[in-house]
């Protein structure tokens, strides 16, 4: 039952897998992105035989072995948290959630660590069209891999696909073609790659205006940054474009996430689109606090536009998703909480009917679990009934709201840098613009900043859910002691941060070498 979990034990599981998240993709989003700039590179060594573009493809793929080593340790370990810190989810979810992993670790984890042998240590001992090819191949594993792990994280944000078992207590999948194409799934893969490629464009730039500012490696920069300004560019401008198709599917699964976005306590027609606010605390009921807008710029009518493709479409705030509005049919808190609990009464009475016994009850009430009309109107608000009061349902509206904001702000930020870089390349002047080097450098963390703040708000949007309306984060830790957490949790920021360490240490020494080292 909810009331006996220790709340100590949740939080710090939380906090543990936050932070092998956070640190995990520090490395990721670099991985994803700077294999197809490698793909781009070896393939202009392949078709023009120049040695320049073999010194220039060897000395990013240094970079990029460095990256994917710590990237992969880390994923393991927030892998194996699910089992670890998460069990009763495990169980509850594990035959959805983890058939996509499984298909990432033999699939696309099994391709990218097969070639990925001969991406490094292949040159001269295989011919040219099959070290390209393996190289492919390990940048097409490595966005395959992060496919397959966003199905699985998209299925707990829009939960399709399943039926659940009152036998088992446990969700089976029905169709892993639903699971598969998942609309949250798809638009949040493109969206997660093109954020990588842009990282990477911009993990190129800095370095190789580095280079030019120290007036060292100036062809191998010049080269690098024609490449990465132009992959990166169009990167940006698709990632603009999933971002926007993400938005709209946010606005429609889980609205209350999209709310919090824009801090929009009150529905309303012709909703603007807030390009800057502040928030302070507002006016609070029944512990839902409000958050006021103060110094607001915002497009009159924009919001409803992106959502619904139309000016006078209604978009719902948090005050109708929490108390509900009976004009737009949208159902309060307290109503999906009863019927949660309404859900979880037939459950509780099929396990007693079970135990005693009573085989004619069993059926007719597993009958019931079948029913589409149950499903549909009672058992998918489950996670309700572990809720102890319908202000729950509210996420961090103060970090969401700045986080999606400033990521937002900084997505058109590289774009415009991109769109220079190309252009400072093209008319070949880029060396002379020290100006735009030095800030190019300055820039160099906030693709990582940019590519955080995106997960926080995924991740934080959707609190308190583990599986949206199926299970909240209280309902799905591990019986385990807090305590137990709370060291691993230590080990781990201890264990991490010398790995960051050391990856930084390794990566500043091998660009300082810059390409002076022909083998890899």
């Amino acid at each position: 039952m909810i009331e006996n979990i220790d709340l100590s034990l949740v939080n710090w599981s939380r906090a543990q897998f936050a932070l092998t998240a956070i640190y995990h993709w520090l490395f990721v989003p670099l991985t994803l992105g700077l294999s197809f700039i490698l793909v781009i590179m070896e393939t202009k060594y392949y078709r023009t035989g120049s040695e320049v573009w073999k010194k220039i493809t060897k000395f990013w793929m240094k970079l990029f072995g460095i990256n994917f080593a710590i990237g992969v340790a880390t994923g393991i370990i927030l892998e194996f948290e699910f089992g670890t810190n998460w069990s009763k989810y495990s169980w509850f979810a594990g035959d959805i959630f983890g058939a996509p992993l499984a298909v990432e670790g033999i699939m696309a984890f099994f391709l990218e660590s097969t070639f990925v042998a001969v991406m490094f240590f292949g040159w001269g001992k295989v011919s040219k069209k099959f070290h390209l090819a393996s190289t492919w191949l390990v940048a097409i594993g490595a966005n395959l891999s992060a496919l397959w792990i966003l199905v699985a994280n998209a299925w707990m944000e829009n939960p399709v696909g399943m039926l659940f078992n009152p036998e088992t207590a446990r969700n089976e999948m029905q169709s892993f073609r639903a699971v598969l194409f998942n609309p949250v799934a798809m638009e949040k893969f493109f969206h997660t790659i093109t954020s990588g490629f842009v990282l990477a464009s911009m993990f190129v730039l800095s370095i190789s205006s580095w280079f030019l500012l120290k007036n060292r490696e100036k062809e191998m920069a010049l080269k690098s940054i024609a490449i990465a300004s132009v992959f990166g560019f169009f990167s940006s401008v698709a990632l603009i474009f999933t971002g926007d198709i993400s938005v709209r599917t946010i606005a429609e699964v889980e609205p209350v996430k999209f709310a919090a976005m824009e801090a929009l306590y009150e529905g309303d027609r012709q909703a603007g689109l807030t390009l800057l606010g502040f928030l302070k605390d507002g006016s609070e009921r029944d512990g839902f606090k409000e958050k006021d807008i103060v110094a607001r710029i915002e497009i009159p009518g924009l919001l409803s536009v992106m959502t619904a493709g139309d000016r006078d479409a209604f978009v719902p705030g948090l005050k109708d998703l929490l108390y509900g509005n009976e004009e737009y049919g949208i159902m309060p808190a307290s109503e999906k909480i009863e019927r949660g609990k309404g859900a979880r009464e037939v459950l509780a009475s099929y396990k007693e009917a079970v135990e005693s016994g009573d085989e004619l009850l069993v059926s007719e009430l597993r009958l019931k679990f079948e029913d589409r009309d149950f499903q549909e109107n009672w058992f998918r608000y489950f996670g309700y009934s572990f809720l102890k009061r319908p202000a729950d349902i509210i996420p961090n509206v103060h970090a969401i709201f700045y986080s999606f904001h400033l990521m937002v702000f900084l997505g058109f930020l590289f774009t415009l840098v991109l769109v220079m870089a190309w252009y400072f390349s093209y008319k070949k002047t880029i060396d002379k613009k020290r100006w735009f080097l030095r800030s190019a450098l300055f820039i160099f963390p906030l693709p990582f900043l940019a590519s955080e703040l995106g997960w926080l708000v995924t991740e934080m949007g959707r609190q308190p859910w583990l599986i949206r309306d199926l299970l909240p984060v209280t309902a799905g830790v591990s019986n385990i002691s807090a305590s137990a957490v709370q060291t691993t949790f230590v080990l781990f920021a201890l264990l991490f941060t010398a790995l960051l360490i050391a990856e930084v240490s390794i990566m500043v020494r091998q660009i300082k070498d810059g390409s002076k080292i022909e083998e890899v």
